[in-house]
């Protein structure tokens, strides 16, 4: 459960700012949404692979740029 308390006389939408970076960093949201459908584990091996091969020309292509 994800909360947080408000000190007085702090603003309403300070405090709503800190209770939705709370709630993004918990991954209440990541976890419901990963929940609410079924995904085959040969389709998430896919799906894993395609991020790995993205994440590694992202960084490849970085280097290149620096170099």
């Amino acid at each position: 459960m994800v909360g947080i308390t408000v000190q007085e006389n702090e603003n309403i939408d300070k405090a709503l700012k800190r209770f939705k970076k709370k709630y993004e960093r918990s991954g209440v949201l990541k976890e419901f949404k990963k929940r609410t459908f079924f995904v085959k584990p040969s389709i998430e091996k896919r799906m894993d692979l395609i991020k790995a091969k993205r994440r590694a020309h992202r960084e490849q292509t970085l280097k290149d740029r620096k170099v």
